[in-house]
């Protein structure tokens, strides 16, 4: 079965709190959320203007919390970019610290992903060589938390399917998966719905995104990533790719999250999204359900 959830960067231009998110959840109808970690704290979080959570906050508490809501995590981000030269320190500390507290909050995917620029002074093979060492030591940890560690295409690297499919494979492990994202692989050029279908067997959970016109004119292949959707989903250029991936993800019986990553302008916008997909998600499974 497919089930909605939504990413907290919709309401960062809001400066909403995640508590304010939860709220918005609750209103909607949602579940699932997704949010960004913090490995500290930042002024902006204290203040209650960040919509995402800080490790330093206690995760069982939040769980109960959440609960309180009806809402559990999706997924967290925890994707600083691994292809940058000090990521074997920084990153792979960042998401070490993001696993552990993530089994404790009751999540079990984590997201990651690379830069959006080739690292310079690196060759491409010495990249990947580095995100290798990198993945081993998380998916090692992984396989103690039973905790999924998706690859996310947003840069350099992972937007690139011959390039995703070395990443992929990197390791043997259960625990080595894919987020597949709507719209950073169209806005990076690429066709969503053959990226899709080539690793369809790799997924594990999706982020829903549409592109603007504009964007898409002024941009495509010229990015790797967007952050959100600044159209509402339904209204951009993407969204017969949308459809079409949502048909591969009925033909596989995909049983998961799709995340909606869209500018939530305080409500309205995401709320149009929401709707827009929920009708396709419901729509999905009951093809599946026959």
């Amino acid at each position: 079965m497919i089930e909605i959830g939504f990413h907290t960067d919709a309401f960062n231009s809001a400066y909403w709190s995640f508590e304010q998110c939860l709220q918005w959840a609750q209103r909607n109808d949602v579940h699932w959320i997704e949010c960004g970690t913090i490995d500290g704290v930042s002024w902006l979080h204290g203040l209650g203007y960040q919509p995402h959570v800080s490790l330093t906050e206690d995760p069982l508490a939040l769980r109960e919390k959440m609960e309180k809501y009806g809402v559990r995590f999706s997924q967290l981000d925890a994707a600083y970019p691994l292809s940058l030269p000090n990521a074997s320190y920084l990153g792979l500390t960042y998401i070490l610290n993001s696993m552990r507290w993530a089994y404790l909050v009751g999540c079990d995917h984590i997201d990651t992903t690379d830069h959006m620029h080739k690292p310079a002074g690196l060759s491409d093979e010495a990249a990947l060589e580095s995100m290798k060492r990198i993945y081993g030591e998380v998916l090692e940890a992984a396989a103690r938390y039973k905790m999924t560690i998706n690859i996310e295409p947003h840069g350099y690297y992972t937007t690139k399917p011959e390039f995703m499919e070395r990443m992929l494979a990197f390791s043997d492990s259960p625990y080595l998966r894919m987020n597949f994202d709507t719209g950073n692989t169209f806005i990076a050029g690429q066709d969503p719905v053959a990226f899709l279908n080539r690793f369809k067997h790799k997924v594990s959970h999706v982020h829903v995104k549409d592109v603007s016109q504009s964007l898409a004119a002024s941009m495509r292949g010229e990015l790797t990533g967007i952050a959100v959707s600044a159209t509402a989903i339904g209204d951009g250029v993407n969204v017969d790719n949308i459809r079409r991936c949502f048909d591969i993800l009925v033909d596989i019986g995909y049983d998961g999250i799709v995340s909606i990553e869209c500018e939530g302008q305080g409500g309205p916008m995401i709320e149009k999204s929401l709707a827009w997909v929920r009708a396709l998600v419901d729509d999905a499974n009951r093809r599946m359900s026959k």
